[in-house]
């Protein structure tokens, strides 16, 4: 199943059960008037999705016009960085020290608000390092702590699609901390569409979103990075996080920056690798981040080219 959020003016907006197309969709109405009570009850609100979709099967609906994020705003965002690769790339532009552990990295998030797919994203400085970060993601269920790895596949209701915006000379300031980031991380955007796992197909293995994740810069390809490499998967991370507490429902999980071994061919999904591989292929760094009025394009897409998600869209402009 494919679900979209429909503005109505209201915080959460108004869930709706969208058609293969993309392009027409059935609010979902009291049963689960919108998706973070949805995912409060999946189970109770499961007739009223059926029966939502029942009616775009009988041809009925409303043109997809004004769509926010599938969930705007949620109890809990933590972000995995799940890609070995984007690690190592990291490591480089930020001059860090490999960061020896066999457990996954996450930090907690801001997760008030989550920008729609063509909101204009308004930052307050060029000079702070605007990058992109494209990434899959996962909505949850109530997750019990101490959940394991194989029981977390089962609280994995939803699969999105994440740009996580950076702003990357404040990053380094903020890690040197040894608290979490702040002032680096602003509110995250999400492509249009929540899809079921059973939605992705073969797309979908072992809690991974085995797609490519193609990125747009000012119309350009930068990169085309697939989601297979993780190296941890979803229901993995889900286990991390609950290790010492219950997952709230709702609580949303990111894979962390797309990212492959194969980057020379395949690109990359944030610029501050791309100046990594600068200065590896290089020795200087000659790609600069995002100024106001540049556009990113993301949309995931399996091998069969559909693209469950749809397309994220957006401008940075000054704040």
């Amino acid at each position: 199943m494919r679900l979209a959020t429909l503005d109505d003016g209201t915080p959460d907006g108004a869930l709706a059960v969208v058609d293969a197309t993309g392009e027409r969709a059935v609010k979902v109405g009291e049963g689960a008037p919108s998706l973070l009570t949805l995912m409060q009850d999946w189970q109770g609100g499961q007739a009223a999705l059926e029966a939502a979709a029942a009616q775009l099967t009988a041809g009925e609906g409303e043109q997809i016009n004004d769509v926010r994020a599938p969930m705007p705003r949620s109890w809990q965002w933590l972000d995995g960085s799940a890609f070995g690769q984007h690690g190592e790339l990291m490591q480089i532009a930020f001059g860090l020290d490999p960061i020896e552990t066999d457990r996954p990295l996450m930090y907690q998030g801001m997760s008030d608000r989550f920008y729609g797919p063509t909101d204009a994203v308004p930052l307050p400085d060029e000079a702070d390092g605007i990058d992109f970060e494209g990434e899959f993601g996962v909505i949850l269920d109530a997750v019990p702590m101490g959940t394991t790895a194989a029981d977390a596949m089962k609280h994995i209701r939803l699969v999105v699609q994440i740009n996580d915006w950076s702003l990357r000379a404040i990053a380094p300031i903020e890690m040197k901390t040894g608290f979490g980031w702040v002032q680096a991380k602003p509110a995250c955007s999400m492509a249009p569409f929540a899809v079921t796992p059973d939605e992705l197909g073969d797309a979908w293995q072992d809690g991974r979103v085995c797609m490519a994740l193609e990125i747009d810069w000012n119309e350009q390809r930068f990169g085309a990075a697939n989601g297979r490499e993780m190296a941890f998967g979803f229901h993995e991370l889900v286990a991390h996080a609950a290790r010492t507490r219950d997952l709230v429902a709702g609580t949303i999980i990111g894979s962390g920056t797309v990212s492959n071994a194969d980057y020379a061919t395949v690109g990359s999904s944030c610029i501050s690798e791309r100046r990594a591989i600068d200065m590896i292929e290089k020795g200087a760094i000659e790609t600069q981040f995002m100024r106001f009025g540049d556009r990113v394009r993301m949309v995931g897409r399996a091998a069969d080219g559909s693209t469950p998600f749809g397309v994220v869209d957006q401008q940075v402009v000054a704040g």
